[in-house]
């Protein structure tokens, strides 16, 4: 078992013991943290293991981006929005069962919560879950069947409804609401803030459903916009993995071990993201509000259950999810 603080990939040696790697890294990963990852692997080029090793990069919706790597393209280390693409690549052999062993961190890089972008100084007040279904709101969230980012917040929804005592009917129908009241489904969380920033100023009731972490980010960068974290909301998991076809595995696994570290979770948490490693996380608590009812994807019976309860797209049995949007012409 490795001792708490210390994450390895892979078997990797640790980076004193091994011979720094050179070559191009294939980074696949989900919209959100391409600009993170621009602050990430400058700081890792800086480094002993990291000086000789440059980076291909792609980002996308989440599904999109696993289905992309099944299809043949060229991937060493893989972050995607949830488990769930993880699991995609793991049924085509493309990521070790044990993607997840660590005990510390479980497989993931990063966690966030599920909170709700409002213009700048929330002119309408928007608090609540409850604020959501008030007369001329209007809710942004990308499409559920390409975006993790989507997901998360459809999940985030229901489970605060269930936090706040409702019935599992009252929480698909408060989804059934929600989803009615979405003026605009991108393929993806990067894709759906660039919708909503653009559509800034025409109405304060605006809505976006959104990481935490993009939001920082968003207004580090200077963009006009605010956001609460709800008392009820969940928590985002973000995997991490080398791929098993990897042309580079030594430099992914280098690559890999340093996000993992203290000083680049150090860096996570400056970039809008919480920690997933405890020291880091436990330092710095105080920057990041702690939800009053946080819940987790476990709560749902975990991601497998959740997908076939709510996302499927079987024409013989349909998701929960699958039918509201249907029935709202949405693509599934």
């Amino acid at each position: 078992m490795l001792a708490t603080g210390t994450a390895m990939i892979g078997g990797a040696l640790p980076a004193s013991a091994a011979s720094a790697p050179s070559g191009t890294v294939n980074l696949v990963a989900y919209s959100v943290p391409s600009p993170a990852y621009a602050v990430q692997i400058k700081a890792f080029n800086k480094t002993k293991q990291g000086k000789n090793v440059t980076f291909s990069q792609s980002y996308g919706p989440s599904g999109s981006q696993a289905k992309a790597i099944v299809a043949g393209q060229p991937a060493d280390v893989v972050n995607f929005a949830s488990a769930t693409d993880m699991e995609t690549l793991l049924a085509a052999n493309l990521v070790a069962p044990n993607w997840a062993f660590d005990p510390t961190t479980k497989g993931m890089v990063t966690d966030s919560v599920v909170v709700l972008v409002v213009p700048k100084g929330n002119p309408d007040h928007v608090k609540t879950w409850a604020d959501l279904s008030k007369p001329g709101v209007r809710i942004f969230t990308p499409n559920p069947f390409s975006s993790g980012s989507a997901r998360w917040n459809i999940m985030a929804a229901y489970g605060a409804e269930l936090k706040l005592g409702k019935s599992t009917a009252q929480a698909q129908s408060y989804l059934g609401q929600l989803l009615k009241n979405t003026v605009v489904q991108s393929s993806s969380a990067a894709n759906e803030l660039q919708a909503f920033l653009a559509d800034e100023g025409s109405n304060k009731s605006d809505v976006f459903l959104d990481y935490e972490s993009d939001a920082i980010q968003a207004i580090h960068a200077g963009t006009q916009i605010s956001y609460v974290v709800p008392k009820q909301t969940i928590l985002i998991e973000n995997p991490i993995a080398v791929t098993t076809d990897a042309k580079n595995p030594t430099a992914a696994k280098a690559f890999v071990n340093y996000l993992l570290s203290a000083p680049a979770q150090k860096e996570w948490a400056k970039l809008g993201y919480r920690p997933v490693l405890p020291s880091v996380a436990a330092a710095t608590k105080k920057s990041f509000p702690q939800p009053a009812q946080l819940f987790t994807i476990a709560s749902f019976g975990g991601w497998d259950q959740v997908n076939n309860e709510f996302f499927s797209t079987s024409s013989s049995s349909p998701g929960i999810v699958t039918k509201i949007e249907s029935n709202l012409g949405q693509t599934t």
